[in-house]
């Protein structure tokens, strides 16, 4: 049943992402985007991937101090391995197992730790980068020279705060076995979400994108934000979606807007495939004095 209710699930994303990619599809201009593309500067683009890459090995360190805090030592190499293949398997084979539970099978397989506090740190490690977006898009909404939100510019701020308090007190409240490294891991979203800003914006500068830079960062923080939302595989179809009606918004190019989208998804993508060597390689979990099959 619990298969059969999976399946349910992939089709349903595979549909919504097959809509939303159909409906962008129908509102921009495809011959002007494909001659975007085609003009872009590769040494910009190589720049782009570099600090994706550079975002995903700080976010992999991340996650492997929530499994240091259970007690799962597992070594930086070891680690990086099974975020690559995690990747792989969150990007191209949403109908099978996913990246997080492939990790949350793996680890409760080989050490001895209970599936709640796993499925607890998988989910912690992602909401902490969630904090970080949000706050580098107050941060950046703040900055942005639209008279529509500058009334509302105190709240942004006050947010940032107010956002970064209630999720201590939560961590205090039901997570306290990882409270320790609260601080350590924010700082390492900040460089995880920063690195993806440089590559954001390296794809801007590969497109010859001077003017408007900082409302395409927010547009890309936002859309980074719905992509989280489990409707679509992988967050294709609605990170398109959401740059799309965001440069509508603000007034910026809607073909260049999803056309930096569609770049970054190509980035992704190629990084992410990376991992399909791990998954006919099998992964030999490594930690600090022995090796765990």
């Amino acid at each position: 049943m619990a298969k059969f209710n999976k399946k349910i699930t992939t089709g349903l994303k595979i549909v919504i992402s097959a809509a939303l990619i159909y409906f962008i599809i129908t509102k921009i201009n495809i011959t002007e985007i494909k001659g975007i593309l085609v003009k872009s500067n590769l040494v910009y683009l190589g720049l782009a991937t570099v600090f994706f890459i550079i975002s995903k090995i700080i976010a992999a360190v991340r996650l492997n101090l929530y499994f240091h805090q259970l007690h799962i030592p597992l070594t930086l190499t070891s680690n990086l391995k099974l975020y690559l293949l995690g990747m792989f398997y969150n990007l191209f084979l949403p109908g099978g197992i996913g990246g997080d539970a492939y990790k949350g099978y793996l680890l409760k397989k080989n050490f001895e730790v209970s599936t709640k506090r796993i499925v607890s740190v998988l989910v912690l490690d992602r909401l902490t980068g969630l904090l970080l977006l949000f706050i580098y898009a107050c941060t950046l909404v703040s900055l942005l020279e639209f008279d529509e939100l500058q009334r509302y510019v105190w709240l942004f701020v006050i947010a940032i705060p107010l956002s970064v308090a209630i999720f201590w007190l939560l961590n205090r409240k039901f997570f306290t076995y990882v409270l320790s490294i609260f601080w350590k891991t924010l700082v390492f979203s900040a460089i995880v979400q920063f690195a993806q800003l440089l590559c954001i914006w390296f794809i801007l500068s590969a497109l010859n994108i001077e003017l408007n830079q900082v409302a395409y960062l927010v547009i890309f923080l936002v859309s980074s934000i719905v992509a989280v939302v489990p409707l679509t595989l992988g967050g294709i179809g609605s990170r398109e979606v959401t740059f799309f009606y965001g440069a509508e918004l603000l007034g910026l190019d809607q073909n260049i807007s999803v056309g930096v989208s569609i770049l970054f998804f190509l980035i992704t993508a190629l990084v992410s495939l990376s991992g399909v060597w791990y998954h006919f390689k099998k992964i030999k979990l490594e930690v600090i004095d022995k090796c765990v099959n």
